[in-house]
């Protein structure tokens, strides 16, 4: 495996194909998600799957084999909803026209990349902020997965978050489990996040907890698969409202993409392979039929699981393929038994913290907007725009434009830019 350099990053084979699986566990739910959500938007929910697996599994190639990198590439949860929720229910758009904005986007992103603008974005990030990106992703999936574990809920009748049902014995088991897993990863115990996985998985099935629900996946339905690629129509391209839309889809993939990079990869000589191999896998996304592709916030779970080189993606995209075979297996995986994994794997990027400067308001507020806007709101990129636009107001009204630079002043524009477009959107 020396196409990986495993003994430069300081991994074995084995220590990289637990963390594919680990990370291939936590975001098997986007094989159910994805094709739900898309097909809310009029997309066949049994051919979408299709999509959702071919382009995972060519994201997880390219970031394997391009970049080297442990990222997990697939359908992002903020990209399917955008697509349904905003081009589609909001903006009157049809599934086909709206496939056909994920292509331009994706196409635009590659313009960005292979001429080093998207690089030259990312290099203009001040460190505050890129330590702010990383707490703030790893915020968002502890609440993820405190939710996943039932441990806190969305009260019925105000939507207020509150404490989960702690009679309900799933939510004592995934408790349980959340103890046991801190306790393995303290003691250093490899393979903690799958010890943990499978002890509540045999739990629940064995006490009846949990009973698998069949799935309605079905092999048979790929050969109808082809109707579904190339099905993007260009009719709504010269309209105002389109455009802008496609220009609030490029920006959103864009900074998710280069947030996760800088958030999750301690190699900053890898990001550059992992924009260019994501460009191109969103703009494949448009052609296959599903929304765009970006870096999970899930492959946090595998990296902190030991994953350091393209051996971890390469694990995550061959078990995506041999989901064909592998989904009813899914089913005896409770959703709860996710949660402590990502609960912990949030918990541990949270020590970015410290590197965040508390003495000086106009470093530590734009950082602070970040964290807390990335979960409160359920998006990346927003917790980015507020975090750069609020970084530069405050920064130029302190009387310190010697930390502005030209990149950092266009980014916190194009931030503006899509904050405003979505909104007249």
């Amino acid at each position: 495996m020396s196409l990986f350099d495993l003994k430069g990053q300081r991994t074995t084979v084995r220590q990289e194909v637990m963390a594919g699986i680990v990370s291939f566990v936590t975001a098997s739910y986007l094989l159910v998600v994805n094709p739900l959500i898309l097909g809310e938007a009029g997309i066949p929910p049994e051919l979408s799957v299709f999509s959702t697996i071919f382009i995972t599994v060519i994201g997880c190639m390219f970031s394997a084999f391009w970049a080297d990198s442990p990222l997990v590439l697939a359908p992002g949860m903020g990209e399917n909803t955008f697509f349904t929720y905003t081009m589609v229910f909001a903006l009157g758009f049809t599934w086909k026209e709206s496939l056909a904005a994920v292509l331009l986007s994706g196409v635009l992103f590659m313009l960005f990349t292979f001429t080093g603008v998207t690089g030259i974005f990312a290099k203009s990030i001040p460190r505050t902020l890129k330590k702010a990106i990383t707490a703030g992703i790893g915020l968002f999936l502890v609440l993820i997965g405190l939710q996943n574990s039932g441990l806190i809920v969305n009260e019925k009748g105000t939507g207020k978050l509150t404490l989960g049902n702690m009679k309900d014995p799933m939510t004592i088991l995934a408790l349980l489990t959340l103890l046991l897993t801190a306790v393995l990863v303290m003691r250093k115990v490899k393979g903690s996040f799958l010890i943990g996985i499978l002890t509540m998985t045999v739990l629940s099935l064995v006490t009846g907890i949990h009973k698998p629900v069949p799935t309605s996946f079905s092999v048979e339905n790929l050969s109808r698969f082809p109707s579904l690629v190339g099905a993007f129509d260009f009719g709504g391209v010269t309209r105002l409202k389109f455009l802008l839309t496609v220009l609030s889809l490029t920006m959103l993939i864009v900074f998710e993409t280069i947030g996760m990079a800088e958030g999750l990869l301690d190699d900053p000589a890898r990001s550059p392979k992992i924009y260019r191999a994501t460009s191109v896998t969103a703009a494949l996304s448009g052609i296959l039929g599903t929304s765009p592709v970006v870096p999970l916030a899930e492959s946090a779970a595998g990296i902190k699981a030991g994953g350091r080189t393209g051996l971890t993606s390469f694990t995550v995209g061959l078990l995506f393929l041999l989901s064909f075979f592998l989904t009813p297996l899914l089913a005896y995986i409770p959703e709860e038994a996710l949660g402590p994994i990502l609960v912990i794997t949030g918990s541990a990027m949270m020590e970015n913290l410290k590197d965040i400067p508390f003495d000086d308001f106009s470093e530590w507020f734009p950082a602070f907007l970040v964290i807390c806007i990335m979960p409160f709101t359920g998006s990346v990129i927003n917790g980015m725009a507020f975090g750069f636009i609020s970084y530069v107001i405050l920064k130029g009204l302190n009387g310190e434009k010697d930390q502005l630079n030209a990149p950092l002043l266009l980014v916190a524009v194009l931030f503006l830019l899509t904050i405003f477009s979505t909104a007249v959107l």
